[in-house]
């Protein structure tokens, strides 16, 4: 049972968590790890799928924000200028996004063999974060099977958080960090909707960690954070259903950053910090034949509570990935403690 900020009396806003308190409260929002922990080697592959169907014939509205852009995710740039994702979004290590895009190629190649011959070709959409300090990422272990066996463990209900999948080698605010992922239950017109947020933790100086009630934990490494440079990242992917468009959907994306300022980030010159909206409401077919389509759009002034959603939930999901994570030693030797050891004393 992954441990929560409910286990240490925090409270991040005012807006109520979803069933799972997980992205997978989002209706048909699947999540999946593998994980790879060999001696130096710990690192791995988180797999997000906003549906269970053929994702290439039924694109999902979308949008991403780069907060800080030291980063080598790909498939953003597509993303931005047509709206829309069609592949499940791989989480993994920095110098594994290469081989996580062709696992997400041939994947999609194998469900439409017309990709790159009769139809357009794909846009496959990874991000990363550097586990170099706790995994050997020279070594380059990931593979295409890591990447399809994430994908093949997708599922709905509790999301694993922590040291897996993609998290295994993290760090944040010098504890360790990892996978973290809440949920945020909103009302518009009179019916419930959901947006949740998993978050790859990798950023932030020890000692510049602020909880919800004020406190300021730190791991005691040595360098004081008035003097380090922030050289870490997140990866923050957000789902909802509720049906935003794509300028709505990007607008959305930026207030992940406000969760990550709560904290104490500051989004350092060299952190690659990147959120990643997606929503379940709009869906573009590939092989529509309408020259116009129907889709529903949110009250522009309505949005707040989307806004607020992205904030509470974001800064929540950062929290649970350190408190779920246990203390770890990695590569070398080199260690991280848990932010839940330190908050117990």
């Amino acid at each position: 049972m992954s441990r929560t900020v409910k286990d240490f009396n925090l409270v991040c806003g005012i807006l109520p968590q979803g069933p799972w308190n997980a992205i997978t409260d989002v209706p048909g929002v699947r999540v999946g790890h593998c994980t790879l922990r060999d001696r130096d080697v710990n690192t791995g592959v988180t797999a997000i799928l906003p549906h269970s169907g053929n994702l290439f014939r039924r694109k999902v509205g979308a949008a991403s924000h780069v907060i800080n852009g030291f980063g080598k995710s790909t498939g953003l740039v597509q993303v931005d200028e047509l709206g829309t994702i069609e592949t499940p979004i791989l989480l993994t290590n920095t110098l594994s996004v290469g081989t996580c895009a062709t696992a997400l190629i041939r994947d999609a190649i194998s469900r439409n063999p017309d990709i790159g011959r009769s139809t357009s070709t794909v846009n496959p959409v990874v991000g990363e974060c550097n586990d170099g300090p706790l995994n050997d990422i020279q070594a380059l272990a990931v593979t295409e099977n890591h990447a399809w066996a994430a994908l093949e463990a997708a599922q709905d209900g509790p999301v694993g958080q922590g040291s897996v999948g993609a998290g295994t080698g993290m760090t944040c605010f010098g504890f360790k960090g990892g996978i973290g992922s809440s949920s945020r239950r909103i009302e518009l017109d009179g019916n419930e909707h959901h947006v949740g947020v998993l978050v790859l933790s990798n950023f932030g100086n020890a000692g510049d960690l602020v909880l919800p009630d004020g406190r300021r934990p730190s791991p005691k490494m040595a360098e004081p954070p008035v003097r380090a440079q922030e050289k870490g990242s997140i990866i923050i992917v957000l789902a909802t259903d509720a049906p935003l468009e794509h300028r709505q959907l990007n607008r959305v994306a930026k207030r992940a950053g406000a969760g990550l300022a709560r904290l104490g980030s500051f989004w350092g010159h060299g952190s690659g910090d990147i959120a990643i909206a997606f929503t379940t409401a709009n869906t573009v077919e590939h092989d529509s034949g309408a020259d116009i389509l129907d889709m529903r759009v949110l009250n522009e002034n309505r949005i707040d509570l989307l806004f607020r959603a992205a904030a509470e939930a974001t800064q929540e999901a950062v929290l649970n990935s350190m408190l779920s994570a246990d203390s770890f030693v990695g590569r070398d030797g080199t260690t991280r403690v848990s932010l839940a050891d330190i908050l117990r004393g």
